[in-house]
């Protein structure tokens, strides 16, 4: 596992969106913006196990995450890592996320099943 400097520790933090890839079936790459958090060096986002990036993740954890900040998008931070899956049936971090990005509960489909994505990093890239 690779350590995270203080710059991307602190742009993690902040309410910055990331962009994570999967890979297709096919072996193509698959894109989407989400909401993260850091928990020691690792970073964490959810989703539901009805979307393209939980089922592409389970047939291969391998991923990759694109940070930067909105107000400087020119800097940027890449983690490389594998993923590791948990379930979150009470939506814990999707409600911790949404207060962190609009201060505001969260409003979940009924029936989602949302799970923790967990990236451990291997490569880290701080672009500029």
């Amino acid at each position: 596992m690779t350590s995270l400097p203080q710059w991307a520790q602190e742009l993690i933090d902040g309410p910055n969106f990331a962009t994570v890839t999967t890979i297709q079936p096919d072996g193509s790459p698959q894109a989407s913006v989400v909401w993260i958090k850091r928990d020691g060096d690792d970073v964490l986002f959810s989703t539901v196990k009805h979307r393209r990036k939980f089922r592409n993740l389970v047939a291969d954890p391998r991923t990759s995450l694109v940070i930067y900040e909105a107000a400087n998008p020119y800097e940027y931070l890449e983690i490389r890592g594998t993923a590791a899956i948990t379930d979150d049936p009470d939506g814990t971090l999707i409600e911790e996320l949404s207060q962190k990005y609009t201060g505001e509960a969260f409003q979940d489909a009924p029936g989602n099943q949302r799970v923790v994505i967990r990236v451990s990093p291997s490569h880290v890239v701080i672009g500029s």
